[in-house]
């Protein structure tokens, strides 16, 4: 169902057209403090935008409080909250980004289906459990947790809205005789203490919202608020109707001291006692009941999250509510499940359930990059044929600036033959160096010829030494862009960037970093692929130049797909794969391309939206998605024999990156799920809950993944058997409170070394051998 044009009385005068860069599409909600927008990025991400009331754009306490939320919402992004893509707190409309889950909430799903049962609710006590574990981790309260801000995704339940929060080291604080919740869902000294609210009111909330999830009211209930709040202070819960196995931890969570509360670590240890838990059952409970004629539409809670603040006259900030839950099935009509351990069960049903799902985007970079060019982040493609395709957005100029580095850490890192490893060289120290300056954003690095090449905002390309990170040379960027930035590609033995405006393809000397050529890219719409030493430039009319990354000439000339600007995949060799999107939107051409000439190898359409993400032993692995965007199979083509081979997987993944290596695929979804495909065998392998949001591509060394975080971690996971080895620490900017970023770029494996980049503008290097150590 589309999102609503309007919601409520002058929604349609609330709509502005854009929030900073992001144009809104539709309204989805409307709250007591703003308007909850879709929208889109420049990449195709779809994300819910909280634009506030002007009336409330003009009071400094309320700018103060939402700064904080946005501040709060940064800190706790991850696998258990809608990340925080951007947000502008000092605009005369404040606004904030997050990225889009579609699903119903915990109060819309009661409302339309009735309670959970006995182990939906552990699952999803469970689940809230974790996500309270990670918000308290980051120094955050919640102090709003209620059933309109628990979302339903089928990953798992999100914490949405933190207007209300308050980060522990916050110096905003709660003004006397002011109470700030929703008094079903408030702990007692919410009422009697408001100034110190600590992380056990969030699990008095947690208890409240699991008696609503099991009855449909809350353990304390009447029409007035303050009846409401004196039960709280004063009264005994009231249980009736909740499982008796789930009552006694209820009632410890509703104790009305914070000290005798659990711990979510406490929690989560309790329900891992219930062998019940795992029962193979939907996490997400199916949509029963067909949604009531005058709901249908309305895709928010925000119906009955007025009802909630007028009835009980509290102070809030609506959340991003997302719209609502989709049904499908899954191609096989059974319902995959998490099983014990995080593995995998297939459960009999014919019912379907709530998806959630977001959109990528998807790249094509040079081969001499190392392991980490055959990963692409992926988007449909009938949202790429709108846009220029693929470039690099940097900047030239013609200053030749030098940095240094800062160098540290033990030294360690040597070739081990039994690995299969090349060291670059004999010793090595990690080392960590700055490009740009100190709080640059996340910098873009490809390897080759024996150097880092890399690009952040403000650099157009800087030359580092991969032993020690020095850097070598620094082309300073000049002129006007949008602020992406892309990694430097190395073709033809140059360094190639684009100009901010998209106009020129410029080629760098790689030892001095001086201008060898430059091209003209007016007819292109500022559309660059590099695959190996060919430059692909593709016309708006379908028409694809082959350049040589050499010396600038055109090879060939040729209409390749038939389609506007086709999107290429290079994974090494004499072949590049255009794949463009069938008139059917369920079908994809896969067209392979001669470099040297431009011919047409071969062409095949294949069922599905699929998008390639390497070619081993002569078969192309591609993913599929379906119309949310999930990536529900692996699919092999063969040219040769004409070949398909489809691996499912055991569950739905939102918006994933992908990339083959040595048989396996990885995929890293953007709920942070980390799964193996073993093509070989044709099943799932194993998958791991990273709890990284919207991380990089996969890249791996033949027995080591790695991915990299938003927050600048460098997360190293055994490739064989899942298991977390280890990770480096969060390198963010702005004192660790800001500058998670949306696009993350990929680790580089280079011999025993992974090469990264933070938010902070570094770059750095570790030893591949030694995670634990990180």
């Amino acid at each position: 169902m589309p999102p609503r044009r309007s919601a409520g009385t002058g929604a349609e005068a609330e709509l502005p057209e854009y929030a900073g860069q992001y144009r809104l599409e539709s309204c989805l909600g409307s709250g007591g403090m703003g308007v909850v927008h879709l929208a889109r990025s420049t990449s195709g991400l779809r994300l819910a935008v909280k634009v506030v009331h002007a009336e409330f754009a003009k009071d400094p306490e309320f700018r103060g409080r939402f700064r904080q939320e946005i501040a709060a919402a940064r800190r706790v992004s991850g696998a258990f909250t809608a990340p925080v893509v951007d947000a502008d707190p000092e605009a005369d409309r404040p606004w904030m980004a997050t990225l889009f889950i579609p699903g119903l909430t915990l109060a819309e799903h009661v409302k339309r289906n009735g309670s959970l049962s006995s182990a939906q609710l552990r699952q999803v006590m469970a689940g809230l459990a974790e996500a309270l574990r990670d918000i308290h981790r980051a120094g955050v309260v919640h102090r709003d947790l209620k059933p309109s801000n628990v979302l339903l995704a089928e990953d798992g339940p999100k914490v949405i809205d933190f207007g209300i929060s308050r980060p522990s080291d916050s110096e905003l604080r709660t003004e006397t005789g002011k109470l700030i919740g929703t008094p079903p869902f408030m702990a007692p000294e919410q009422f009697r203490r408001p100034r110190e609210v600590g992380p056990a009111a969030d699990i008095f909330a947690l208890g409240s919202v699991l008696v609503h999830a099991a009855t449909g009211r809350g353990p304390f209930d009447s029409d007035s608020p303050y009846i409401v709040a004196y039960q709280v202070v004063h009264d005994e819960p009231d249980l009736t109707g909740v499982p008796d196995d789930l009552a006694p931890l209820i009632v410890r969570c509703l104790a009305k001291e914070p000290d005798e509360r659990p711990t979510p670590d406490e929690l989560m240890g309790e329900l891992r006692l219930v062998s019940s838990l795992y029962d193979t059952q939907a996490f997400i409970p199916a949509q029963r009941t067909p949604e009531p004629e005058a709901e249908k539409g309305s895709g928010t809670e925000a119906g009955t999250e007025a009802e909630l603040e007028a009835e009980a006259g509290a102070e809030g900030v609506s959340g991003l509510v997302p719209g609502p839950g989709h049904e499908s099935l899954t191609g096989d009509g059974a319902t995959h499940v998490r099983g014990p351990g995080g593995g995998d069960v297939v459960a009999g049903s014919s019912e379907p359930s709530g998806l959630a799902s977001s959109v990528g985007s998807r790249g094509l970079s040079d081969s001499s990059s190392g392991p980490s060019s055959r990963t692409r982040r992926r988007r449909r493609r009938v949202l790429f044929f709108g846009g220029a395709g693929v470039v690099a957005v940097l900047a030239v100029g013609g200053a030749l600036v030098f940095g240094v580095p800062e160098v540290g850490g033990d030294s360690g890192g040597r070739s081990d033959p039994g690995t299969g490893r090349r060291a670059v060289a004999d010793t090595f120290r990690p080392w960590v160096t700055k490009v740009g300056t100190a709080q640059a954003g996340m910098s873009k690095c490809a390897y080759g010829g024996g150097a880092l090449r890399c690009a952040a905002p403000g650099v157009l390309a800087a030359s580092i030494d991969p032993l020690d990170g020095k850097v070598r040379w620094t082309r300073k960027a000049e002129g006007a862009g949008d602020g992406t930035t892309v990694a430097p590609v190395l073709s033809g033995g140059l360094v190639h960037v684009v100009t901010p405006d998209r106009a020129q393809l410029v080629a760098l000397d790689p030892d001095t970093g001086r201008t060898r050529w430059t091209l003209d890219l007016s007819a292109y719409n500022g559309s660059v692929q590099h695959a190996g030493d060919t430059v692909l430039l593709t016309s708006p009319d379908g028409m694809v130049t082959g350049v040589d990354g050499k010396t600038g000439d055109r090879l060939w000339r040729e209409r390749v797909a038939g389609a506007a600007q086709p999107p290429f995949a290079y994974f090494g060799g004499e072949l590049a794969y255009a794949t463009t999107l069938g008139a059917d939107n369920v079908s994809t051409q896969v067209i392979a391309v001669d470099l040297r000439t431009g011919d047409i190898r071969w062409r095949h359409r294949l069922d599905g939206v699929l998008s390639p993400v390497g070619v081993e032993e002569g078969t192309l692995w591609l993913t599929e998605e379906n119309s949310y965007q999930e990536t529900v199979s692996v699919v092999g083509y063969t040219s040769g024999t004409g070949d398909v081979r489809r691996i499912p997987l055991a569950l739905r993944l939102p918006s994933t990156t992908a990339a083959l290596h040595d048989g396996t695929v990885s995929l890293l979804a953007t709920g942070g799920a980390l799964v193996a495909v073993d093509v070989e065998a044709g099943k799932q392998r194993w998958r791991l809950e990273t709890s990284v949001s919207r991380g990089s591509e996969p890249t791996a060394d033949g027995r080591t993944l790695y991915v990299t975080a938003p927050d600048g971690r460098l997360l190293a996971v055994d490739a064989r058997t899942g298991r977390l080895l280890g990770q480096t620490r969060p390198r963010l900017s702005n004192g660790g409170t800001a500058g998670v970023v949306a696009e993350v770029p990929a680790p580089l494996v280079v011999g025993d070394r992974v090469y990264g980049s933070a938010p902070d503008g570094s770059v750095f290097a570790v030893d591949a051998g030694k995670p634990a150590d990180w």
